[in-house]
């Protein structure tokens, strides 16, 4: 995988991702990193977002990670579970980073259109980071998640919602996710060929 070109399509949750934020730090770190721009970082549409989604993978047949947040987690089981063969053949993987559990009884009522989460197992490998105090998705939750997505999992003890609110603006230990994600995606490929 390190000798292909790789597109690494950052979709950030909802109310968006700001400067200081780590999605925003890996946008400016990564080669080759693009962002899925939604037309309303406020009052998210599933549709919507999931359109801007496939337009970001759509614009170039370059092989694809995905890095997602928060509600861009939920947005890409969305996705996966109805996108074309020929899209879903350019995903190579995703880092999904602190789901979250848009049908818990708190959620805020802007993200409702968002459930059901589907549960389909992901096309593609997938490596699930969540932590033990966050008020998006308990641990057992992501847990939940990760076994219904085929998804390698990580709970972080104290990291909250994996955003500046909770101390993690560059997150450079976040790289260690992706670098295990790029080793599963590497050890597939030997495994098929």
């Amino acid at each position: 995988m390190r000798s292909q070109a790789i597109r690494y399509v950052i979709l950030p949750g909802w109310q968006g991702s700001p400067a200081e934020h780590w999605q925003s730090h890996w946008l400016r770190s990564l080669p080759n990193a693009v962002w899925v721009e939604q037309r309303d970082w406020q009052n998210p549409l599933r549709g919507d977002w999931i359109a801007a989604l496939q337009r970001t993978i759509a614009s170039e047949p370059t092989p694809v990670i995905l890095i997602a947040h928060s509600l861009g987690c939920v947005t890409v089981a969305h996705w996966a579970a109805q996108a074309p063969l020929a899209l879903l053949r350019l995903i190579r993987g995703a880092l999904l980073v602190a789901p979250a559990d848009v049908e818990r009884p708190d959620c805020p009522p802007a993200l409702h259109n968002f459930a059901p989460i589907p549960q389909d197992l992901l096309p593609f490998p997938s490596q699930l980071v969540g932590s033990d105090n966050d008020s998006a998705a308990s641990a057992a939750r992501v847990l939940e998640l990760a076994r219904q997505w085929g998804a390698e999992t990580a709970i972080l003890s104290g990291a909250g919602h994996i955003n500046v609110k909770s101390g993690h603006q560059r997150w450079e230990q976040g790289f260690a996710y992706l670098f295990r994600l790029q080793n599963q995606i590497e050890q597939q490929a030997r495994r098929r060929a």
